[in-house]
Formats: structure tokens, sequence, C-alpha cells
């Protein structure tokens, strides 16, 4: 089948070009922007890319379109397809009717962590023979690759959470279970044509709530929208399934009160049925316990309470699938968090610079506070880009300063077209912040400050026109 996939260099879509390839399909794809490193991904898998939106893209008509949902009424390439009565599909239904029906899905879904959580998990399922398939929204590094089919057909033990019958034979036994599938399910709407979140298409039979905060200002009114999509997938869980709770979150604990049918197993550092707890203060180390009784103590490269918590999901949702607390502790330990997570890109002159995928205020804060636990009284410097829909539309304005308390220095990236004044930052952060309205600037500014034993933080969920590259390019003998 020959496919054609709109929105083709986005993370999710990207993934999903990739399992198509895999599954053996023609695909072609096309994008507003077609640029490294998704593109040379997806044309070393031979897949062809055109840049735009335009009609004879679609022309001569494929099988098939999958419709990412950054595009929307008024596209040129949406306008074609609608006019000419073209077969399409939005990604996450393709995925769920395609691959994930037979699969047994391990579903992570929460405002924050769902990156490092579904690579964490998918690596610990690794590191068990499970050779899972994976879909994750950004490269962990202990794979190289976003998205696999996934290989291995295990028998499940008895106890495992939601296993599917997989294959059948004619007396009903299986003859071959399915293959564990671990995915980012993301709360964002699936297409224009398809309002809920891409996750309702996931129907898992293990489903991580890592937490919930109100986010997508563009799409949700408040924060009871998103607890309701949160319910709809509390609702497809089966029976026999496991859900896998943050304890220490309030609005997950109203999403319960909505109804739950499914096994339910919490976690948290202060609550939970999961329970760590801290061997040092930056989270490097910590002892997990079950109901009570420790099983062992994970010592790893990551730091932060949240990411602490991440963990804990992931051991609980393995867990459920069969692997020993043990064997995922001992995971733990070779994990390698994906790229733009507190990435360190260079160590030059005594000046440590990151880059981080920071989107929301308590991410923010927690990544900072991971920091700051870590290096002690160093300074921390932050170039800082709000730059999701929700932050440039100012929903998350008034929380932005307060996330940023653990920095000595902060330079706001701006821009022209922000729909907000960044004034108000400035003033709050009460000497330690500045507002500058270009990238160039912004650099600059950081430049002039930075000195030996800082750790400089690049935060934004965009490109950040290669902010912390050209910082660090700067900081070489001769690049100022």
């Amino acid at each position: 089948m020959r496919l054609h996939i709109l929105g083709i260099c986005g993370t999710f879509m990207g993934g999903i070009a990739a399992l198509a390839r895999e599954l053996g399909h023609e695909v072609e794809g096309s994008d507003a922007n077609v640029y490294p490193p998704m593109s040379s991904q997806l044309e070393h898998l031979g897949i062809r890319l055109s840049q735009g939106y335009r009609a004879e893209h679609l022309q001569p008509a494929p099988d098939l379109v999958i419709v990412g949902n950054a595009l929307s009424r008024g596209n040129p390439a949406i306008e074609h397809l609608l006019d000419a009565r073209l077969p399409y599909v939005s990604g996450p239904q393709w995925l769920g009717d395609t691959l994930l029906r037979h699969r047994r899905v391990l579903a992570v879904a929460g405002t924050h962590g769902k990156t490092t959580t579904t690579s964490m998990l998918a690596w610990i399922l690794e590191a068990a023979g499970r050779e899972p398939g994976f879909l994750v929204g950004g490269v962990p590094a202990n794979f190289g690759v976003s998205a696999r089919l996934g290989r291995s057909r295990h028998r499940a033990d008895e106890g495992e959470a939601g296993t599917p019958a997989g294959e059948r034979s004619r007396d009903g036994t299986a003859e071959q279970p399915a293959t564990d599938f671990v995915i980012e399910a993301d709360e964002y709407d699936t297409a224009f044509f398809d309002k809920r979140s891409k996750f309702v298409h996931y129907h898992p039979s293990i489903a991580i709530l890592n937490n919930l905060e109100y986010d997508h200002a563009d799409i949700f009114p408040d924060i009871a929208a998103i607890q309701r999509q949160f319910h709809h997938l509390v609702r497809i869980v089966p029976g026999n399934g496991r859900l896998i709770v943050n304890a220490e979150d309030p609005r997950l604990a109203e999403v319960l009160a909505m109804g739950c049918w499914s096994h339910l197993e919490t976690f948290g550092i202060e609550a939970g049925d999961w329970r760590a707890q801290l061997v040092s203060a930056d989270g490097s180390r910590f002892i997990v316990s079950h109901h009570g009784q420790e099983l062992g103590q994970a010592q790893w490269q990551l730091n932060g309470r949240h990411n602490v918590m991440n963990a804990l999901a992931a051991i609980a949702a393995a867990h459920a699938a069969g692997v020993p607390a043990v064997d995922s502790i001992a995971a733990l330990s070779t994990f390698n968090n994906v790229a733009r997570r507190m990435e360190l890109i260079t160590d030059i002159h005594g000046i440590r610079v990151y880059d981080d995928f920071a989107h929301h205020p308590t991410a923010i804060a927690t990544t900072l506070a991971g920091l700051r636990a870590k290096v002690g009284a160093a300074r921390i410097l932050v170039g800082m880009e709000p730059r999701s829909n929700s932050m440039r539309m100012g929903a998350h304005a008034a929380e932005l300063a307060p996330s940023l308390r653990d920095a000595d220095a902060v330079v706001l990236l701006a821009r022209p077209e922000l729909a907000w004044d960044a004034s108000g930052i400035v003033t709050a952060l009460a000497g330690r912040g500045a507002a500058v309205a270009s990238v160039d600037a912004l650099i600059t500014a950081l430049l002039q400050q930075a000195r030996k034993g800082d750790h400089v933080v690049f935060m934004s969920n965009g490109g950040f026109e290669n902010a912390p590259r050209r910082f660090a390019a700067a900081l070489e003998p001769g690049g100022r």
C-alpha cells in the first residue's frame, strides 16, 4: 500500500512513517519544513519527502493519506484530499487499527515526563529480553530511533496484566502471544476531524497516569476538560489490565473518582503502593519499595525528584507486564535519557551547557530543582524560550517567574510576536532576569555573564534556532 503522511517531520508522525515502512508499506510524505535530523532519518529509510503542503504532492493519488494534527481546514493539501474524496485517517487511528490491535500496549500519559518514562519503560523491557516495539516523542539514547515494531513473541507468565490472546488455534488456545508495545500517550487532539485526545485510539492493557496539570490552552478551556479526556483513557483499560497512577496528584484522584474498572496500583515518594526513598538529595540514588517491602537501590545518571517519580511509574508498569522489580531497578543503571532532556552539550572552560525540552512551569521548576540539588551553590544560568502554544498565549505567565526560582540569572526570549508583556516576568525575577527580542541577543547576554563553574541551561520545546550549540561554539577558543 502506498501511504502519504501529512506532517511527516514531526516526531510522532515521523515515527509512524518508520513503523509503516517497517511493515512493508511504500511511504512518502510532506511537511511545511523538511529539515534534519528527522528528514535525514526518513530519507535513510527510503521515504520520499516533499517540502510544503501542495495538492500536487498527492498526485497521483496514494492509497491512503495519514493526516497529522498540525494540519487544519484551509491547508491546500487538506482541501485537495477532501475535494478529491481521497481516503484518509489520523495518525493515532491508523496506529491503533493497524498495529496496536494485536499488541499488549503499555501507554504512558501525563502532562510531564511522558517521553522520559516511555523511554525508560521500553529500556526496562528491552533489558528483560522482551524486545518491545515502541513509539516515543523523542529519540531514546539507548535505542537511537524513535520507533520500531519490536520482534519478540513471549508467552506471558500467569498474572501478567492485560495480556491479549494473540493468534488462536481452533481449540481457542493462544499460539502466538502479542508483542509488547510501549507508546507515549499524548492528550493533544487527534486531527482536524477528530478532537478526542490521541490516546483514546491506543486501547492500552497497562496505562500510566503520571500527572495532570493545565496545558494546551489552545484546545482545552480548563483543567476539567483535560480530566474528561484522561477519564476516556481510564474507561478503555480492560478489567484485567492495570492502571499505574501517581498517588500524589489530586487531579488524577478526581479522574479516578469518575469511575475505575481496572486493577489499580499507585506510586509516589510520600504515598502509594510503590515508593522511593531518596538516598541522595539529587535523586541519583534511591531505594524502591512495594507495599512496604524494600526491593533494591537504584543508582543512575538522571537526577531530580520528578525523574524518581518517572522511574517508579516505569518499574510498576514493567512489573504489571511480568518483569521483576529487581530487574527493572538494575536496568535503570544503564538507562540513558532522551535527547534534549537536560542533555549535556559541552563542558568547556569549566562551563557546562545543557539543552532541555521545557514546556511548562512545573517541568521547568522540577528540572532546575534537580540540577540545584546536584550542583549545590554553583551558579545556574537559564536561557528560556516561551515557545509552546500555552506559553505563547500567556496561559502560564503567572507561574513562569516562580518556576525559575533556582536560577541565578535568566535571559528570556521575548519575540515581538509574543502575546504578552515579558516585563512582568523580569520584574518578578527581582534583578535576576532580562528579556531580549532575538536569539542572537540572548546568546550574547549569556556569554557576557557566564564564567567558570557555571551551569547554563537552554530551555525550549522548539528548535530555539540551535541556541545551545551556538552558545557552546562561542565558548570555543576564538569562538566569541
